[in-house]
């Protein structure tokens, strides 16, 4: 028996590859399929089955794709009911590899579908649990991504999920392996541990989810409270893995495609094209194309596009450095984007080599920063676009909290007169909001270089540091309120 865990840090998303005598299972596969189609090749084995433990609202799975490509048979659980073919297992079904099995353990709580596939090993002994978003180290999968309204609440389902850890899971052994669909960085729960496996017994222990003396009133109060807006692809995503997409190959072949600057500035004003920049924070500061949104590649590039280009189908076309092309059009599609027309063949530099406009964004260290406020500037003017909670842990006093993820809520705040000073971090998140409110017309920004990381270490006056799970919930609850 092999079992391996394929990791994908910028999604925070885990896959599996099982594999018994020549059989082989994988479990929540991501939407590329050459990865997967190479190690079964290497192996020598054949896919048999492809299992999804519930509709995916983070990522879109490749299942469709990998079926077709390998005649597996792709295996939901109860309630999963889908525009394609699948075998919709029974709660308790026993499901055989090679000389292991997997049982199929009905697990709603996450979404009213969720799936935990428990492995038993040749001997017939319970090995491991593949929980998808049930069961997370540290956490469980929040209870709002499935909710209808007039029909479920979130209240509902966190009912189920408790129900279903006390009866399914917590009675397994404590050696049994816990293998979730996610880590640390996730969107999906509150509190992901940077551990990606792990044993039941340790979560029995830690989990503040699994305490033997919670009652189901304050399970569901705990795994409701302090819940944000999930990030509005979610709910697009979800629907794409019920309903089917395009296949990838299509779609990748669609958008690696080499545009000269002429072409890029077509597409832009014929087409609507969004002219998204994946290069490095600092470089996009020091030139990049006028009106051009950056996400680099290089942080959590797939959930902030989720998060903040609202239209799925919006056409893109890119700036970045030419031999991640593909990768850029990959990451996209992994979140649904499939919409991607091109990339500038050579960059920025064929850019300026047709004699065309660049812009560019003010960018200080935090010592630069310091002596302005030492000079009289308005705190208030200070934007951090860090998380609530970050900003309730600690911040620069009389700064304003303005979160990234919840930019489109607050931009009207903002005065196009004023001159404000940006700050995430380490850089990133900043930069991006700095590219977002430039387009829409804002034109004195500085972005503070490094971030908080930098400015933690200055002089500038902080309000006293509070570690973030010592935060009163009525706290957090108002701090996002005033921010979503």
């Amino acid at each position: 028996m092999k079992v391996e865990q394929i990791y994908t840090g910028c999604l925070a998303e885990a896959a599996y590859y099982i594999e018994s005598k020549g059989e082989a299972v994988i479990i929540d596969p991501l939407r590329e399929t050459q990865p997967y189609l190479e190690k079964l090749e290497k192996e020598g084995a054949k896919l048999k089955y492809i299992f999804e433990t519930h509709f995916h609202a983070d990522f879109v799975s490749g299942h469709l794709d990998l079926a077709k490509k390998t005649g597996a048979t792709i295996v939901y659980g109860p309630n999963a009911h889908t525009d394609y073919e699948v075998h919709q297992a029974n709660d308790g079904e026993e499901i055989a590899l090679g000389d292991v099995s997997f049982k199929v353990l009905h697990t709603p709580g996450h979404t009213l579908e969720s799936t935990t596939y428990l492995l038993r090993d040749e001997a017939g002994e319970d090995y491991a649990i593949f929980t998808g978003d049930t069961l997370f180290l540290g956490d469980v999968g929040r209870p709002d991504l499935a909710i209808k309204q007039g029909e479920i609440t979130k209240e509902d389902l966190a009912g189920f999920l408790y129900e279903s850890l006390r009866t399914k899971i917590m009675p397994l052994a404590d050696t049994v392996i816990v293998y979730p669909a996610h880590g640390a960085g996730s969107s999906c729960g509150k509190n992901l541990s940077s551990e990606t496996w792990g044993y039941l017994g340790d979560q029995k222990k830690t989990n503040y989810a699994l305490r033997e003396d919670m009652t189901k009133g304050e399970f569901i109060r705990e795994v409701t409270a302090g819940l944000t807006p999930p990030p509005q692809y979610f709910a697009k995503n979800a629907r794409m893995n019920k309903s089917g997409y395009e296949s990838f190959d299509r779609v990748l072949k669609k958008g690696v495609v080499p545009l000269t600057p002429d072409q890029l500035v077509e597409l832009v004003d014929q087409e609507g094209a969004l002219l998204l920049d994946t290069r490095k924070p600092q470089e996009f500061a020091t030139e990049h194309i006028p009106n051009s949104i950056f996400i680099g590649i290089d942080g959590s590039f797939a959930p902030w596009v989720g998060a903040l280009i609202t239209d799925i189908n919006q056409p893109i076309v890119i700036v970045t450095d030419q031999d991640r092309a593909q990768e850029v059009v990959t990451r996209l599609a992994r979140v649904g984007y499939d919409n991607t027309l091109g990339y500038l063949e050579g960059g920025l530099e064929a850019w300026k080599n047709a004699g065309k406009d660049t812009d560019s964004i003010t960018s200080i260290d935090a010592k630069e920063l310091a002596d302005k406020l030492n000079n009289g500037l308005d705190p208030h003017l200070v934007l951090d676009v860090r998380k609530p909670t970050e900003f309730l842990s600690q911040h620069i006093v009389d700064a304003t909290s303005f979160p990234l993820d919840y930019i489109n809520n607050n931009m009207d705040r903002l005065d196009r007169n004023e001159t404000y000073y940006l700050h995430c971090l380490g850089g990133y998140r900043s930069m991006i909001t700095a590219s977002i409110l430039r387009s829409r017309g804002f034109q004195n920004l500085v972005d503070i270089k490094k971030g908080w990381r930098e400015i933690e270490k200055s002089d500038i006056p902080k309000t006293e540091h509070h570690c973030p799970t010592t935060l009163s919930q009525d706290l957090i609850d108002e701090a996002v309120a005033a921010v979503v």
